[in-house]
């Protein structure tokens, strides 16, 4: 695994910083899980998330999109591409040891097929290891905060639902109902964890506004960051420093962290 320095900074660098910090923040949580192959990366994208965060090539990385897979080929992330969607999975029953989904399953409306499945192809004492936002991932919009602190209580209704459907979110459960759910689909839940401060939620959230020549950047020139060099970042690297420094666990964290278990 990639120390956490080298981690922000590669994430960063190509990615638009509030994205980048979020998943820097993933990825370091990483380092101290043990992943038993076979390994399937559930809705891999393009397969940088994979290819920042580990060492090693992935078995498999599967999404239902065919571009971000050839994107996903080109990194060299995974072993294999497979273009399917989670809930009906192209494996054998008990195919794998380990399931990863990072930052997927909040936006899939039938996500319980999706458990299903994953529950169909881990083998016994498999692993299904998954991050969501959770309930407190609107809460803790500053924006919206400060019209709740004003009384503009409908305005701050209307951001919220505004901020959820541009984030592409079906579901921003509690942690608890991520639990339950869980269970329901006969996982045992290992471990669990809330993470992102409101804080660091801030600069996520800003950085969907301040991150336009991002977007302009690689509407352009198919990068993100036009300039990926130190001094260039050197303001970028000061903004989500102390986000990406804080502690692990933060009890009103917008987003969790899950291990669970096929008995």
């Amino acid at each position: 695994m990639p120390d956490p320095e080298t981690l922000l900074w590669k994430n960063i660098s190509e990615l638009p910083y509030f994205r980048g910090l979020l998943r820097a923040v993933e990825g370091c949580f990483y380092q101290d899980i043990h992943l038993e192959e076979p390994i399937l990366d559930l809705g891999c994208g393009d397969g940088h998330f994979a290819s920042t965060t580990f060492v090693k090539r992935l078995n498999i990385g599967l999404d239902p999109w065919f571009r971000p897979l050839q994107e996903a080929e080109k990194r060299k992330a995974y072993h294999s591409c497979v273009n399917a969607v989670g809930s009906e999975m192209p494996f054998e029953s008990q195919h794998f040891c380990t399931v990863i989904s990072n930052s997927v399953l909040e936006h899939i409306e039938d996500v319980d097929a999706v458990l299903e499945d994953s529950w169909r192809v881990l083998k016994s004492c498999g692993r299904l290891i998954i991050c969501v936002p959770n309930d407190e991932f609107t809460e803790n919009l500053s924006i919206p905060r400060f019209f709740d602190k004003i009384h503009f209580t409908e305005l701050a209704r209307i951001y919220r639902k505004f901020f959820n459907r541009i984030s592409r979110h079906k579901h921003c459960d509690s942690s608890q109902k991520w639990v339950s759910r869980l269970e329901s689909h006969g996982f045992t839940v290992k471990k669990w964890w809330n993470y992102f401060s409101p804080k660091a939620l801030s600069v996520l959230e800003w950085g969907h506004y301040l991150g336009l020549p991002s977007l302009i950047c690689n509407k352009l020139f198919k990068r993100w960051v036009l300039v990926p060099t130190r001094w260039n970042l050197l303001l970028t690297h000061q903004i989500v420093s102390e986000s990406f420094h804080e502690d692990s666990v933060q009890p009103y964290g917008a987003y969790t962290f899950f291990i669970a278990e096929k008995p």
